[in-house]
């Protein structure tokens, strides 16, 4: 079974955030990176289906040069090569991004395709299923477990309220791994000394054939929540002012 699972680099989850001069997005330079959580899953639950079931895990990231280093954790903690588009994505909105990786992964052949969920900078939640569109396979979204059957795949989802869904599916399939699914491994120290000689295969759009194209969506500002205080009087006896604090409270605040 070949498994290709797409990582995506993000901004460390302690990292001191400031928003850039242009307003748009935060100020990079300071910045420390880390795999993307749900990506985090994703490439576990590949590394676990192909212990059990043998095959290949190729890690597919889409970033400028420091993903690299993303890219050798992945192959650190158990993926047999991988593949860098090295593009800055910050242009890049769901559909393109898609569309890039769609060009990486057609020529692969790949059974199963894994995506985390969503990416903990944006939160789109959408470049895993637009990305099975494009390569034309069937896919599930908030994937908690997936088990390989005689015919394919059978996968269990989370839905509302508790409630869970198991689904067959054929493959080739795209999964989108929800967070939490299972224990993350620890790169050893024989994985990180394995990993400087796996394939690392680097591509940019152009080699891929993806023109560049307008963005469908753009990120015109990003801020700070604005803190306000605001303060209210309540006349009347106490009674009558409890009454009116309450139905600030649970009409207005919305706490009760």
């Amino acid at each position: 079974m070949k498994i290709i699972v797409a990582i995506k680099q993000v901004p460390a989850r302690d990292s001191q955030l400031r928003i850039a001069s242009a307003g748009n997005w935060i100020e990079e330079a300071d910045l420390s990176y880390e795999i993307n959580e749900p990506d985090a899953y994703a490439l576990e639950a590949g590394l676990q289906l192909k212990e059990k079931h043998g095959g290949e895990v190729v890690a597919l990231c889409a970033g400028p040069a420091h993903a690299a280093s993303t890219i050798k954790e992945a192959l650190a903690k158990g993926a047999d090569r991988a593949i860098h588009i090295e593009e800055e994505m910050a242009a890049f909105d769901p559909l393109s991004a898609a569309q890039l990786l769609a060009a990486a992964v057609k020529s692969e052949s790949a059974d199963l395709i894994l995506t985390g969920l969503q990416s903990d900078d944006l939160g789109y939640g959408q470049t895993g299923v637009i990305l099975a569109e494009l390569l034309g396979v069937p896919h599930a979204t908030i994937v908690m477990q997936v088990e390989k059957t005689d015919g394919g795949i059978r996968v269990k989802r989370e839905l509302e309220d508790g409630w869970f869904q198991h689904v067959d599916m054929p493959l080739p399939a795209l999964l989108t791994i929800q967070s939490g699914i299972s224990k993350l491994r620890y790169a050893t120290l024989m994985g990180i000394k394995k990993a400087k000689s796996k394939e690392v295969r680097r591509v940019t759009a152009e080699s891929l054939g993806v023109a560049a194209a307008a963005a469908s969506a753009v990120l015109e500002r990003i801020y700070l929540p604005e803190r306000t205080k605001h303060t209210q009087l309540f006349d009347g006896s106490p009674k009558e002012a409890a009454a009116k604090l309450v139905e600030k409270l649970k009409f207005e605040a919305r706490v009760i």
